[in-house]
């Protein structure tokens, strides 16, 4: 039974979370909100507005200074260190910083998750190859990252985080170095993704990505959420 298997629950839940940097640094106060599972959700902010800290906190790569956070109905407090890889194993995070690995190709890096998880070898060349296509990178495929442009980076980045199928997928600003052609590639992964299951949740910046659709969009300002836009649908 995965993590993400309680369907009644909320893919992500948070409660009066906060979290405070050493020495009296607030990234975030008292926020709360609800993703419904299969949900596309745009988290929204000027820079330094929280939105990083508030992805880290989903994926335990931080913890709150105080709050509640559960993902699929676990509280994350809770989980023992096991249970955190496990969870960890089960979202896709696209950081705004790429975390790639400079030496090895694009194929390579988009394989890590599946091959950390144990895929077949056919099953990871077909779903490496479907995200190369579908992000339009196909003539890059065997190139080594650190060859590529920041937003040839970027895409690749995506694509590993989407590798797995993964339950939840978190992206931050996954566009913030494309072009408006690039940025439809995203968008349109985003929205395959989500047909399949995915529950999404995009920090980002640009309104051009969010403006023209229906999902619910939550506004950061200086770690607070911003009470209109942060309403239940």
């Amino acid at each position: 039974m995965t993590t993400f298997s309680l369907e009644d629950r909320p893919a992500v839940e948070m409660v009066k979370v906060s979290k405070v940097y050493p020495p009296d640094v607030v990234a975030l106060q008292d926020v709360s909100f609800s993703i419904a599972k299969e949900e596309i959700v745009f988290l929204t902010g000027m820079s330094g507005a929280g939105k990083t800290s508030l992805l880290k906190l989903i994926c335990c790569i931080e913890r709150p200074s105080k709050g509640l956070i559960e993902v699929a109905g676990k509280d994350l407090s809770r989980l023992s260190a096991k249970a955190i890889q496990k969870l960890r194993q089960e979202i896709g995070v696209a950081y705004q910083d790429f975390k790639l690995l400079q030496q090895r190709t694009v194929f390579q890096n988009i394989a890590v998750p599946m091959e950390v998880t144990y895929q077949p070898q056919r099953a990871i060349k077909q779903r490496v190859d479907e995200l190369i296509d579908m992000l339009n990178l196909t003539e890059k495929r065997n190139k080594c990252v650190n060859e590529l442009s920041r937003g040839e980076q970027q895409r690749v980045a995506l694509a590993r985080a989407a590798a797995n199928r993964p339950p939840l997928l978190l992206a931050d600003e996954p566009t913030g170095n494309l072009d408006n052609s690039t940025s439809k590639l995203v968008l349109n992964l985003f929205a395959y993704l989500n047909q399949k299951g995915t529950t999404i949740m995009i920090a980002t910046h640009d309104e051009a990505i969010y403006r023209d659709n229906n999902h619910r969009v939550l506004d950061l300002s200086h770690g607070h959420l911003t009470p209109a836009v942060a309403r239940e649908p």
